[in-house]
């Protein structure tokens, strides 16, 4: 399936959307040493939390997709180097709100979970 949402993002930072399809989507996040928060190479939590709601934008693929809330969870720690896959499925939908489940892993060991309410404006939220 095509991607239709955040053409513009910047996958070294938010990671790379590899797979979509109807009310699923796959992002691969590759981290480096520039998310690094502590000279352990602990990366900061904000990029999974990112390459996360980007999995959750592309699994409801649409162009004026927004996020209005999200109920997160930090399982592990994830350290530079790490490959971070991010499903994304839609669990719920009523009109144009979505409910999109996110669960990121490396190694297929989870590290972050996260329920996101999503929604699809008419038009796009800066217009």
């Amino acid at each position: 399936m095509k991607q239709n949402t955040h053409l513009n993002i910047d996958t070294s930072l938010c990671g790379k959307a590899t797979h979509i399809e109807e009310g699923y989507a796959e992002v691969v996040l590759h981290t480096t040493q520039q998310m690094t928060a502590d000279e352990r190479g602990l990366v900061h939590g904000g990029f999974i939390f990112g390459a996360a709601d980007y999995a959750a934008m592309c699994a409801v693929n649409d162009p004026n997709v927004v996020l209005g809330a999200a109920a997160t969870k930090f399982v592990a720690p994830v350290r530079v180097a790490d490959v971070v896959v991010c499903c994304a499925n839609v669990v719920t939908r009523k009109g144009r709100k979505y409910g999109v489940e996110v669960t990121a892993s490396v190694a297929q060991k989870t590290v972050f979970e996260g329920s996101f309410t999503v929604f699809v404006l008419e038009k796009h939220v800066l217009a």
